[in-house]
């Protein structure tokens, strides 16, 4: 979304909401506010230097499918860069979030009120299972591949988290892990959390952007319309 967009008043992006309604199917419409009310930003995934794009990818589709509205993603040592092939447009319905550093990452969670719970299997403060969803929001830190969270992390993690195993193998690969993590978690704040809900001005500036997205030549019928 553009500085601009960013600057619009909850009620003039429930103008623009409305006038670009009239060009796409009612049914479609719908289906985005459905969507939409479901999304969170109560909990929120932070990806460590990601390096394979099969789980970048995973990572964004996961978050799409179970309502995650934000993805935060520290790149100094690679880019988060998902295969497009695999998130087939599930990206453009989600917030994914640079940051320059882990530092600036965990700074800016912390300074949104975010607990940060770290997930490894060396450090166990709970599980999905026995996770206090209740406390507050919460960011779930996803570490690279070969050698997972990074030591800034642990250092500054509110809580640890694992995924039991009962067999031989002692972890998941990143993938399989977001999914369990992210699932659970999420089926469980909407059930033990009440405020779990986007805010009403979070809301429109979020259908704003995917009305842009889903109405062909938005930008320009905007214009036609009076619309700056």
């Amino acid at each position: 979304m553009t500085n601009t967009e960013n600057n619009l008043t909850t009620e003039q992006c429930l103008e623009r909401i409305e006038y670009l309604s009239q060009f796409t199917l009612a049914e479609r419409v719908a289906t985005l506010r459905r969507a939409l009310s479901s999304r969170t930003k109560y909990m929120t995934l932070l990806a460590e230097n990601m390096f394979h794009p099969q789980n970048a990818s995973a990572l964004v589709r996961h978050c799409e499918a179970f309502g995650v509205q934000q993805l935060h993603t520290v790149q100094t040592l690679c880019e988060f860069n998902p295969n497009l092939n695999i998130v087939r447009g599930t990206d453009k319905w989600i917030d994914l979030i640079h940051h320059a550093s882990t530092a600036d990452a965990l700074k800016h969670l912390k300074s949104e009120g975010y607990r940060i719970i770290a997930t490894t299997p060396h450090h166990q403060s709970c599980t999905p299972e026995s996770f206090d969803v209740t406390k507050g929001k919460f960011a779930i830190v996803m570490g690279t591949e070969k050698t997972g969270i990074s030591e800034e992390v642990m250092q500054q993690a509110d809580e640890f988290m694992r995924i039991p195993m009962c067999g031989m193998v002692e972890s998941l690969n990143v993938s399989a892990c977001a999914a369990i993590i992210v699932y659970m978690l999420s089926q469980r704040m909407r059930s033990e959390v009440d405020d779990w809900n986007l805010t009403a001005q979070e809301q429109a500036h979020i259908l704003y952007r995917w009305m842009v997205d889903t109405v062909k030549d938005a930008p320009a019928l905007l214009l036609r319309g009076g619309f700056q």
